[in-house]
C-alpha cells in the first residue's frame, strides 16, 4: 500500500470466518476519523468478509487489498479508512 499509512495494524493470522471480522469491527471503533486500519488475514475468505463488511458499515471505506506471501504462507491485507 504506498499511499496510505495505516495508523494500526491487526493480526488476525491463524484465525478463520468470522474472526478476523469481529475483531476488525472491535479495532475499528477506536479509530479516528480518516485513519486506516491495516487488517493482516490467513483466511482467504477475509477477502470477501472484510469487503462485505466495510460496504455495508456506515464510515468504512475499503482502501485496498493485497495477497502476499510471508514466511512460506499467504497473507491477506486489508486496508480499510474510517470515514466519520
Amino acid at each position: 500500500m504506498s499511499t496510505e499509512t495505516a495508523a494500526e495494524t491487526l493480526d488476525v493470522k491463524g484465525q478463520n470466518c468470522p474472526m478476523p471480522v469481529i475483531k476488525t469491527k472491535g479495532v475499528f471503533d477506536d479509530l479516528a476519523a480518516g485513519e486506516v486500519l491495516e487488517v493482516v488475514a490467513t483466511d482467504s475468505g477475509s477477502v470477501s468478509d472484510i469487503a462485505g463488511w466495510a460496504e455495508s458499515t456506515d464510515g468504512a471505506e475499503l482502501v485496498d487489498q493485497e495477497e502476499a506471501t510471508e514466511g512460506g504462507e499467504d497473507v491477506f491485507k486489508h486496508y480499510v479508512r474510517k470515514t466519520e
